[in-house]
């Protein structure tokens, strides 16, 4: 995981993924809506069951730099009790997802064995 308590803006791109469960799968839903009507950004599908390292339902908003000082900011004040996960995308799945991490609330532990190379 980052050693920095609050994502910092030093890469070209970005995914957040919003985690939520069964008690905030609507909160989650509205917080989306709302991304899409506030933001030009590209907000993925909503999965209410785990998906790929993501333990949780989620869904994914991919950002870039020029985007974060608005975004991060503004999705952090109206996540509620949610737990955002915010990752490079370097094209390094292993490294994005542990290297270049931040969590807006709540960490959750990912299943990072799909990205790990078996010999």
């Amino acid at each position: 995981m980052s050693k920095a308590t609050y994502p910092i803006n030093q890469h070209d791109a970005y995914h957040a993924h919003v985690y939520f469960d069964g008690d905030s799968g609507v909160f989650a839903s509205q917080l989306r809506d709302s991304i899409q009507q506030v933001f030009p950004l590209k907000v993925g599908r909503f999965h209410g069951q785990p998906v790929g390292p993501h333990p949780v339902g989620s869904f994914q908003v991919i950002f870039g730099r020029a985007d974060f000082s608005d975004f991060v900011p503004w999705l952090d004040s109206n996540r509620g009790e949610l737990s955002v996960l915010i990752h490079a995308l370097t094209g390094d799945d292993l490294k994005d997802h542990t290297d270049y991490t931040y969590w807006l609330g709540k960490p959750w532990d990912l299943n990072l064995a799909l990205f790990k190379k078996t010999d």
